[in-house]
């Protein structure tokens, strides 16, 4: 009886490796958008606002379709809802690579890729939840690592591909690699621990941090009616203006003040290397002192290297902005999927995660777009960064104010 309940080998671990590897392709073949971003102006004359815009537009059915994805895991499992999204976002670099209009870029990079892009982060971190009831944030924070990873190695690969042929090429290499990998890794994913004849790891053995003093099982519906369904949301769009602002403008940024395309690569990296970090310290440390408080330590980083990002004017200081800003963003993303299942359950982990994912997805359409017009307008990303600072500020005092949901009835 016992070992059957706990076996030698235990399948989560299997989940969150392949998750791994799902999320270094995909997230870090996402994240290149800013060193494809001159060689696309240069060929095309388009405006920086224009260009930011089908990234923009890509987040928006992310947004809006990472409800379904999430409901579809809920019902189907990953392994269906990733094999689909892999296809599109395969199919949607190889033709990348063939674009010769504005209209054309918006169908492909907004449309194809966006949904592709729909279906990997939410179906994978809800199945994480459900395999780890303990050590649920650190699992997390391994699985999303593959983001970090993919933005430090992915970048330096694209980049030597654009300069040894050109950005097209680059393209169909990566939409190959995409396609083919995606499809395979989804086929070891299992949707919860009963269909292997296991249980989750660690269950019965979690105590409440504080945050569901019921321990209830909320649906959608009742979530919804939670104040802290919104104020989750509201936290994530925080995050997610300056991250997505820095992610697509930091490169071009840093050529504006005289560095190296090979350099300003690097910064970027830098970032996605130093977040590998930061999921795995604050994974650790929210299963240890619990999620509200990483949270807090988080956002205060976050607010640091963003307020700091406003002085530097050389390569170091760039530097510095990376590591502190990677760390904060490395640390945040883990915390997304166990705070949900913390507050409302597991029952309808997904869709409620697809509703939190919103508020990041509506900054990621709003924040690059609206950090490109304002260099056309003014020349400078100086205003835009700054935005970046101050709304990370309102993101922390929305962190300190999370309460349990149990004290809101």
């Amino acid at each position: 009886m016992t070992q059957a309940r706990k076996p030698q080998f235990f399948y989560g671990y299997i989940v969150v490796v392949v998750a791994f590897f799902i999320m270094t392709l995909t997230w870090g073949t996402f994240s290149v958008f800013g060193v494809f971003f001159k060689p696309l102006l240069a060929e095309f004359g388009w405006t920086r606002a224009m260009t930011s815009g089908a990234f923009s537009f890509s987040f928006i059915l992310i947004g809006l379709l990472s409800v379904v994805m999430g409901r579809l895991t809920d019902r189907f499992g990953p392994r269906i809802v990733i094999t689909a999204c892999g296809a599109f976002l395969g199919l949607g670099y190889l033709l990348m690579s063939q674009i010769g209009t504005i209209w054309h870029f918006y169908l492909v990079y907004g449309v194809i890729i966006g949904v592709g892009m729909s279906g990997v982060y939410i179906p994978l971190v809800s199945t994480i939840a459900r395999w780890f009831a303990r050590r649920r944030g650190v699992m997390t924070g391994i699985a999303l690592s593959g983001i970090g990873f993919g933005v430090l190695v992915v970048p330096l690969i694209v980049n030597w591909l654009i300069a040894a042929y050109d950005w097209r090429t680059a393209y169909a290499v990566v939409g190959i690699a995409v396609l083919i990998l995606t499809i395979l890794a989804a086929q070891f994913l299992r949707r919860e621990p009963s269909r292997m004849g296991q249980t989750p790891y660690g269950e019965g053995e979690v105590k409440e941090q504080g945050l569901n003093l019921e321990a209830r099982e909320l649906s959608l519906w009742e979530a919804m009616h939670t104040s802290q369904l919104w104020m989750l949301g509201g936290m994530f769009f925080c995050f997610s203006f300056g991250l997505y602002i820095s992610l697509v403008h930091i490169v071009p940024h840093a050529t504006e003040l005289g560095i190296s395309a090979a350099s300003a690569a690097n910064i970027l990296a830098t970032i996605g290397g130093v977040s590998i970090v930061g999921r795995l310290v604050m994974g650790v440390f929210a299963d240890k002192r619990g999620n509200k408080l990483a949270l807090i330590v988080a956002f205060a980083v976050l607010a640091i290297a963003l307020f700091w990002l406003q002085l530097a004017s050389e390569a170091w200081m760039l530097y510095l902005f990376a590591a502190l800003f990677g760390f904060a963003y490395g640390g945040l993303a883990p915390l997304e999927s166990p705070l949900v299942a913390e507050l409302f359950g597991l029952s309808s982990h997904g869709v409620i995660l697809g509703v939190v994912g919103l508020g990041f997805m509506l900054a990621a359409v709003t924040g690059p777009v609206l950090a490109g017009g304002m260099f056309d307008v003014t020349g400078s990303y100086s205003l835009a960064f700054l935005a970046c600072a101050i709304v990370s500020v309102i993101g922390l005092i929305l962190a300190l104010l999370l309460k349990p949901v149990a004290k809101e009835g």
